[in-house]
């Protein structure tokens, strides 16, 4: 739970083998420049192409917590994305999320609206940029 609240990624969550540093929000560890090295290439093209998807953070707005696997939709319940972390925040006392959305606006921008599929049912949230809490 502190791992997420302070948006950390975890390998097998928001990191696998399909997954690259730039969609997982940890461009900053990659350094393109730095000379060869496994990977570069894609990364390269990937950065000058832009992303399919990004990971978000979100934090609920409806009584809910979202956890891994979880569907990411729209308002009118059209699947977007998938929920990698989620838990109930004791810091907050609200449910706090990462998950993958496609690179829109409309669903990576501070503030936009996502919904959580939790057991069928869609609960509202906002997307937020980790960390949750205040220093």
């Amino acid at each position: 739970t502190l791992r997420l609240e302070a948006g950390y990624c975890l390998y097998g969550h928001e990191l696998d083998e399909a997954t690259s540093p730039l969609e997982a929000g940890l461009g900053w560890v990659v350094k393109l420049d730095a000379g060869d090295f496994v990977g570069r290439d894609a990364l390269a093209a990937q950065k000058t192409q832009g992303l399919a998807r990004k990971l978000v953070g979100f934090a609920m707005e409806e009584r809910a917590i979202p956890r891994q696997g979880h569907g990411l939709a729209t308002e009118d319940g059209a699947l977007i994305g998938t929920v990698t972390s989620g838990s109930q925040s004791p810091t907050l006392g609200q449910g706090i999320g990462l998950g993958f959305v496609p690179n829109d606006p409309a669903y990576t921008a501070p503030g936009s609206t996502v919904h959580v599929r939790v057991r069928d049912r869609l609960r509202r949230a906002s997307v937020r940029k980790p960390p949750f809490h205040k220093s």
